[in-house]
């Protein structure tokens, strides 16, 4: 476990492996500690994997603004500086899948590649995503009032993670209590700063992104297979895996699929890219 401080905020990371590097962004409510399942899946590559800010091992700032989009952009760019890293594969999940998308479009030059499960490129309708602040700001009202506990279980019962209840009950204790371990104030931040309705519409300018993406989506999750189809097609080298029997997260419900389906997008880019260089 390292840690390090970039524009006076601090960050929880981890490394494994050697290679090309490839950059391990989690869900709101995560941390690092989702892709620990996958350190020895990725063969060839240096993974790392961040704790966003507000969650995990990093730090909690309480103002608001420090979570934006431009602060999340520049820290991990500030991480991949600090480890010597000039390109990295960016691989995010939900939350961390905007932020990922959001790197690849605002520092093309740092993302070698792209592999975004159920994630969005925003919220199309301007009253929609104002509708969504307002609910962001009572949900991380809610938190500040009522304790992560009280959230967590709530969350946990959203229709989106439904599918999640089918799975043994010590993986759904084990997931409840990663959850528990996040700050009240980093979750209710994390939603001001950088909830989806603080997202630009992103979808018209994913055609100026041309670096390979993958777009990964679980089979019981309609609307996020949807969008991955959606942007698959404005992306311009870019391939949709929907994965069966997995709803939300993917990675956590098929975990079998999730890495081979990852493995074999990676494999593919690097003999891509040994061939180019050849």
């Amino acid at each position: 476990m390292s840690r390090f401080a970039v524009n006076g905020l601090g960050f929880n990371l981890e490394t494994a492996g050697e290679g090309p590097a490839l950059l391990l962004l989690h869900g709101f409510t995560g941390s690092l500690e989702s892709w620990r399942p996958f350190f020895d899946q990725w063969p060839g590559f240096q993974l790392v994997a961040v704790d966003l800010t507000g969650h995990g091992g990093s730090d909690a700032p309480p103002d608001a603004a420090r979570y934006a989009i431009e602060p999340c952009v520049g820290g991990l760019t500030g991480i991949l500086d600090s480890l010597g890293i000039e390109k990295a594969t960016v691989l995010g999940y939900s939350l961390g899948g905007r932020i990922a998308l959001q790197l690849a479009l605002a520092r093309p030059e740092r993302v070698s590649a792209l592999v975004l499960e159920s994630a969005s490129p925003g919220i199309e309708d301007a009253a929609e995503r104002r509708a969504r602040v307002a609910a962001d700001e009572a949900l991380a009202a809610s938190i500040e009032r009522d304790g992560v506990a009280a959230f967590v279980d709530g969350w946990q019962a959203l229709p989106l993670f439904a599918s999640q209840r089918r799975l043994p009950a010590e993986r759904q204790a084990g997931l409840r209590a990663q959850r528990l371990r996040n700050d009240a104030a980093g979750l209710a931040n994390s939603l001001r700063g950088v909830g989806a309705g603080r997202q630009a519409w992103l979808l018209p300018r994913l055609a100026t992104f041309g670096a390979p993406a993958l777009l990964i989506a679980g089979a019981l999750d309609e609307r996020y297979c949807e969008l991955a189809r959606r942007m698959a097609a404005a992306l311009p080298d870019a391939r949709v895996a929907i994965v069966a029997a997995a709803g939300h997260a993917v990675h956590f419900e098929q975990p079998a699929a999730f890495a081979s389906t990852v493995r074999a997008f990676l494999e593919q880019w690097a003999a891509f890219v040994a061939l180019k260089g050849a």
